[in-house]
């Protein structure tokens, strides 16, 4: 359509009214211009609904739902015209009474009504399509119990003509202004590319229902026939429908922001189709109580008002299901939103915490370290003298031997306070878990351990440092040991497998649990006798973890033990190539 530009689309609506108008002022009342009257509304509305099929098939979301109701409403309106052509022009006959036509033509305003509830120039997150479609369906029930209860009695129960007039154009009329008034408040209430099409929508069906009038009164007064002056408002208003159409296609109209504070018309609907719903029991206990028709009549009416009552409650049903159904679904989003909140902050805490640890470590331990080095050297030479006494040479012996243990010390405060990034490439976790296991695999036995692992085959790779992977699991499977062993045995597992886009590996046992699992991974925290551990292996571990953009977790098990979980992500394309750039 990039060929057809603003003017020229409205130029070809304005001459496609013109010859219509040509036709009509030229020729007078025949069958020639009947003929021709219902074969050119019929074709000239049957492109209407081809432009705005182009504009369902390039368009998606609420957007489409839009113009698909808005083609749809269009097509019933061609079913209509369709009718009167197979009528006037192919059997050359007047319109029955009662005319089948009529039902669709009332109908056909509904999706009209349906598609401004659409709302499609707000962004589709801010709108609940089941809720929507809904809120359609329920519209469509509605507009069809009113036909059912107001006009059809009149028509096919107890036929009465005039009553039947009256009341089609009477509720005709209203549809017309609930359109009206749709396509009124969107137009107020938007800006840009939609305001104008809105706009143009608005009159478009203003020229209709401006016509709409016109005609009915025509017929009541037994004055219309086909090709007349009132059908020129219909035959406008498809032009310029058409206009719409083409100028939607060009201008694309995009989403427009979302709006702090929606209109105060907006809440209305719920509260109108509330006043419907409520409406029903009224309505019926009039037909049946107060209504002077015939009794064929009131039992139809009484008939229609339970049905719609029955449908109406079933989509009520739906919609209270969906909606707690929604309720459930956002509990448990906030719940996980707050889940990884805590998760973050309490990562966030951890980072920061081993961060000036590890600057405090690093200045004690290098204080430390030459004259620890002066100890142990003045104490290996106190103890290789011949001539100590015994009492000195025994206390010299318990220098030596605290003073390498305060070494050990600060080599593990060290390790710990200079830990950097290695360098990463890609890692067979499986591989790395089953090698620490091994290595460990004679210590565990021995102590009465019973080693189980459970490897998923094939298991995705990681970006990492297979050495300080390894580390990691040695570090977390002794302390899984030195738990059992106090103990007196046990069973460890070992899990490793894929969860969507991590590979988790669970660390097991079956020992007395962990009395602050929370505090596990922080710096000098242990639950080991003196002597037998910095409480540095699992902060170290945490922080390995943690540069390789993984997550690690402690709780204690319901059936006893402990658990560690290490969560480490899948090795993307993209990050391979980040890596190889790197490199």
């Amino acid at each position: 359509m990039h060929w057809l530009t603003k003017d020229r689309q409205l130029s070809a609506c304005v001459g496609l009214f013109a010859v219509y108008t040509l036709v009509s002022v030229v020729l007078h009342r025949s069958p020639l211009l009947t003929n021709f009257a219902d074969l050119y509304q019929f074709f000239l509305t049957l492109l209407a609904v081809a432009v705005v099929t182009a504009l369902v098939v390039q368009t998606r979301g609420q957007t489409q739902l839009f113009w698909g109701l808005i083609g749809a409403g269009s097509f019933m309106s061609v079913i209509n015209l369709g009718l009167w052509v197979w009528l006037e022009v192919v059997m050359k006959q007047e319109l029955p009474q009662p005319f089948v036509g009529d039902e669709i033509l009332f109908l056909h305003l509904v999706p009209f009504m349906a598609a401004a509830a659409v709302r499609p120039h707000r962004r589709e997150e801010d709108q609940q399509r089941y809720s929507t479609t809904l809120n359609l369906l329920m519209l469509v029930v509605w507009w069809a119990f009113l036909y059912a209860f107001i006009i059809f009695p009149d028509e096919y129960v107890v036929i009465h003509s005039s009553s039947y007039e009256r009341n089609y154009n009477m509720l005709y009329f209203v549809e017309n202004l609930l359109v009206l008034g749709a396509f009124g408040a969107l137009t107020a209430s938007t800006r840009g590319d939609w305001k104008k099409i809105y706009w143009h929508l608005l009159m478009a069906n203003g020229l209709y229902a401006t016509g709409s009038v016109a005609m009915n009164s025509a017929i009541l007064r037994d004055s219309y026939y086909s090709g007349s002056f009132y059908d020129l408002p219909f035959a406008a208003s498809v032009c310029w429908m058409i206009y719409a159409f083409l100028l939607a296609l060009k201008v694309q109209p995009q989403h427009e922001r979302a709006s702090t504070q929606p209109p105060r018309w907006m809440a209305l609907t719920p509260r109108l189709a509330m006043c419907a719903i409520l409406s029903l029991p009224v309505l019926g206990y009039w037909a049946w109580f107060v209504d002077g028709a015939p009794i064929a009549v009131r039992q139809f009416r009484l008939m229609s008002v339970l049905l719609s009552m029955l449908v109406l409650a079933a989509f009520i049903f739906l919609r209270q299901y969906l909606l707690d159904r929604e309720l459930v679904r956002l509990v448990e989003k906030s719940h996980e939103g707050l889940e990884k909140s805590q998760r973050l902050h309490s990562q966030l805490v951890q980072k920061e915490k081993l961060a000036s640890l590890g600057q405090l470590v690093a200045g004690a331990a290098h204080e430390i370290k030459n004259p620890l080095a002066a100890i142990l050297a003045y104490s290996d030479v106190m103890t290789s003298q011949a001539g100590l006494p015994s009492h000195q040479a025994n206390m010299a012996e318990r220098i030596k031997q605290q003073a390498r243990r305060t070494q050990e010390l600060v080599s593990g405060l060290l390790s710990f306070a200079q830990q950097t990034p290695g360098e990463k490439s890609l890692v067979d976790i499986g591989s790395v878990v089953v090698r620490a296991v091994k290595m460990e695999t004679l210590r565990l036995e021995s102590k009465r351990i019973r080693v189980e692992k459970n490897i998923a085959p094939d298991l995705a790779a990681v970006w990492g440092n297979s050495n300080q992977l390894i580390q990691c699991c040695l570090e977390i499977i002794g302390n899984a040991a030195d738990a059992l062993e106090e103990a007196g045995g046990g069973s460890f597992m070992v899990i490793a497998r894929r969860e969507e886009e991590e590979v988790v590996l669970e660390f097991l046992d079956s020992g007395t649990g962990i009395s602050e699992p929370h505090r596990v991974f922080d710096p000098f925290y242990t639950t080991k006798m003196v002597g037998k551990g910095t409480g540095l292996g699992l902060s170290a571990t945490y922080g390995v973890v943690q540069d390789h953009h993984g997550q690690i977790s402690c709780h204690n098990r319901s059936e006893g033990g402990a658990a560690f979980v290490i969560r480490l992500p899948v090795a993307r394309q993209g990050s391979r190539e980040a890596h190889a750039a790197k490199a």
